[in-house]
């Protein structure tokens, strides 16, 4: 198998990339990157709901082993984790990140060197964690990185709250997508994330993403190199709508499409003041969250 040729590749050499990052950055100056369109001037330092102006903030670079199998292979996925968040989620596990901001402003010259380092330690991708409130940023570090060599997959790693149109310029750009399906129920969504939209904005994030790159897609060592992989949290009490979402990925999409029913929910941030929220889930909720997928025709499972 020939060496896989990450996409963006080719569309930095017909200069289509460039076209993009000059469509991206000017969502910036009336901000509609993401689904909640703020329309302030983030380009002169205007902030709206991810608190984020004209650089990308950087809490952290590494290479990261907690990260689904596909994913981690031998080396790891070279994560960059961004600050702020276009979610406010009641139970987030990275507060320090998300809420307040932990990190550092970046520009594109040093946003593409951390990429470059990852690809140094021999990471197998680079992976942009909670990437959809700084699109642009990205775009216009990758021109700079492939440039200087960068050649891994990109994957785009969200909460799933995400532009249709804005996905749309990344198309042929990530390689991987790894969205969040936090939610079925607008109800849920809005008392746990302030978003009673979540579940139909997520539900067509989703789809373009795999009408983007299809299903996961591995090499004869396992590891990733294109497609969609979906990450669900088992919440207390049946409150992500397991059901709904594994029957949408399954009907609406594939039924290969390469999940992970996550166990790891505890209580975080401002979870102890939302019952039942307030306890881990039980075993018996997992795996009752694994057998649904499994019924819904679901097959392929990190675990």
């Amino acid at each position: 198998m020939e060496p896989y040729r990450p996409g963006y590749m080719a569309l930095h050499e017909k200069g289509e990339l460039a076209r993009r990052v000059k469509a991206a950055r000017a969502l910036l100056r009336n901000c509609a990157v993401c689904p909640h369109a703020c329309h302030v001037n983030r380009t002169a330092g205007e902030t709206g709901r991810c608190n984020t102006g004209a650089k990308a903030r950087v809490c952290s670079a590494n290479a990261h082993f907690g990260e689904e199998s596909p994913l981690v292979g031998t080396y790891g996925s070279g994560t960059i984790f961004f600050s702020w968040c276009n979610l406010k989620c009641l139970f987030c596990q990275n507060a320090e990140l998300s809420a307040y901001g932990m990190g550092r402003d970046l520009g594109a010259n040093d946003l593409a060197r951390l990429m470059l380092d990852l690809q140094a330690l021999r990471c197998h991708n680079i992976n942009l964690v909670s990437p959809s409130h700084v699109v642009p940023q990205i775009l216009e570090a990758l021109p700079i990185a492939a440039e200087q060599g960068l050649r891994l997959p990109l994957v785009y790693n969200s909460g799933g709250y995400d532009s249709v149109p804005t996905l749309k310029l990344l198309d042929g750009v990530f390689d991987i997508y790894m969205p969040d399906m936090k939610y079925a129920d607008a109800a849920t969504a809005e008392r746990l994330s302030g978003i009673s939209e979540y579940p139909s904005i997520n539900r067509a994030a989703v789809r373009e993403m795999h009408r983007q790159v299809g299903d996961l897609t591995m090499d004869s060592r396992g590891v990733a190199y294109r497609g969609l992989l979906v990450r669900h949290l088992v919440l207390p009490e049946n409150l992500a709508g397991t059901q709904a979402i594994m029957e949408f990925l399954a009907r609406d999409l594939s039924p290969n499409t390469y999940v992970n029913v996550m166990a790891q929910y505890h209580p975080c941030h401002h979870a102890n003041d939302m019952p039942p929220l307030t306890r881990r889930i039980t075993s018996v909720e997992y795996e009752n969250g694994v057998e649904i997928a499994r019924k819904a025709g679901l097959h392929r499972f990190a675990r």
